[in-house]
């Protein structure tokens, strides 16, 4: 074979290497949650707080959905969901941790048990690189000194807040969630998660990343940089509008150096990002935040539940794709991304959630599964909204109906939650197969999940 042609076969194999193994090489997960984001907070979702323009570009460049849920209408609960798979009352979560006290008044654990699935464990089990950036809030903190660690859960890397067995002195001063002390200062928080992010994923080149980059905003204390203009005490108060919208405002800048830094590693189009948020927003300006949805933070009504959900993975998840169809749940995210990954789950893995990769690649189709949603225990450690945006404590989701219920079996309420998403009209004395139906399951369900009989 002459030199020549020996140097152009050289070459086309070298090229079918490559891209044989671009083809063949499992992409990187960056989960990006949100806390206490509303359903009509960012633009693509019809807020018109202010512009958020990254965000909403990652949302025209991949899928958004109308009808993701989150696993509870509260943090520690809700993030509890995410890691694995399972509603987290099987693990006795059933609203936020706190001091023992308070966890035990609350009939629930004090962190989340080890022994517990945990999506980083299964992907770490795959060859990933695996990090946590941000808030974790499912034990640590306060006086409960024997949390786990994050290598107990499978990560490799962390960097947390005040809230987990092992905060960062940069952002924990004091012994508090915030602190004018702080070397790194509230409002660049999510700068320092996506900083952190990225180094981890640049530290990690070649290899196959799992990521959660677990921000504190959009949660109060609402703290601007002062040179943005913002004339208000600090920390603001719960209900100034002008600081929610500069902490929103940069959010999405910072949600817009994270995508130009994944350009920049050439990692842009070998990552699948999911935007979400872990429950509803408080306040809620009036209904405002949800995009009209009954409810808030603290409250199973749609707006403490319902949330925004963007998943991006450029080339092969549909650009510009709106499905308001299907239904999603915090708990499906673990079986679908391992899915799109072509991850294996482990032998017996005993998860709640459903495989949803095909919807998350562009095909709606209904959730055949019902969904369900605890929110307390008792009445001692508890906090729900007021008024009519106080909801009973349990509620299921199947197909077109949501019925809702306290654990006692009073408080009924059924809704056509297609026909009536904003849960105006009750409609059991109309419906009452369904009503009975679904309280049957509802109350099924409720028992079999395991009670703390002492701490």
């Amino acid at each position: 074979m002459k030199r020549s042609t020996f140097s152009v076969a050289l070459m086309i194999l070298m090229v079918t290497n490559l891209l044989t193994s671009a083809q063949t090489r499992k992409p990187n997960i960056v989960v990006i949650l949100t806390d206490d984001m509303g359903f009509g907070d960012i633009g693509v979702f019809g807020g018109n707080f202010v512009p958020t323009p990254h965000i909403d570009q990652l949302a025209k460049n991949g899928l958004k959905l109308g009808q993701y849920y989150s696993g509870a209408p509260i943090c520690s609960p809700s993030r509890a969901s995410l890691m694995t798979g399972m509603y987290p009352g099987r693990w006795n979560f059933s609203t936020y941790l706190d001091n023992k006290k308070h966890n035990r008044d609350a009939e629930q654990a004090d962190f989340l048990n080890p022994e517990a699935p945990s999506i980083a464990r299964i992907f770490k089990a795959s060859g990933y690189a695996t990090g946590h950036f941000g808030k974790w809030h499912m034990g640590g903190g306060r006086d409960v000194k024997n949390a786990p660690g994050f290598e107990k859960y499978g990560f490799d890397k962390h960097v947390s807040t005040y809230e987990s067995p092992d905060p960062d002195p940069l952002i924990t001063a004091t012994n508090w969630i915030w602190s004018e002390k702080d070397s790194i200062k509230r409002w660049d928080r999510t700068k320092y998660f996506v900083d952190q992010t990225l180094a981890f994923m640049k530290g990690h080149k070649g290899q196959p990343c799992f990521v959660n980059l677990w921000p504190d905003d959009v949660h109060t204390p609402w703290v601007p940089k002062k040179d943005d203009g913002y004339i208000g005490n600090f920390p603001v108060g719960q209900e100034d509008e002008a600081a929610f919208k500069l902490v929103l405002k940069e959010l999405d800048v910072q949600i817009g150096r994270l995508i130009s830094g994944l350009k920049e590693m050439g990692e842009l189009e070998n990552t699948i990002i999911v935007f979400i948020s872990d429950n509803g927003p408080l306040p809620s300006f009036r209904g405002s935040r949800t995009g009209g949805l009954r409810g808030s933070k603290l409250s199973l009504y749609e707006g403490g539940t319902r949330m925004p959900f963007i998943i991006s993975w450029p080339g092969k998840v549909p650009a510009g794709k709106i499905d308001d169809q299907s239904e999603v749940n915090a708990v499906d995210l673990l079986p679908s991304l391992v899915k799109l990954a072509e991850v294996k789950l482990p032998a017996g893995y005993p998860g709640d959630g459903i495989d949803r990769s095909g919807v998350l690649m562009g095909k709606p189709s209904f959730r055949k599964k019902a969904m369900f949603w605890e929110y307390g225990r008792n009445e001692v450690a508890f906090k729900y909204p007021k008024t009519q945006d106080r909801s009973p404590n349990l509620a299921v989701r199947s197909g077109e109906w949501k019925l809702l219920m306290n654990s006692d079996g009073t408080d009924v309420q059924l809704y056509n939650i297609i026909k009536d998403k904003n849960e105006t009209t009750n409609i059991t004395s109309v419906n009452e197969k369904v009503t009975n139906q679904l309280k049957s399951q509802l109350n099924n369900w409720w028992k079999s999940l395991p009670r703390l009989t002492s701490k």
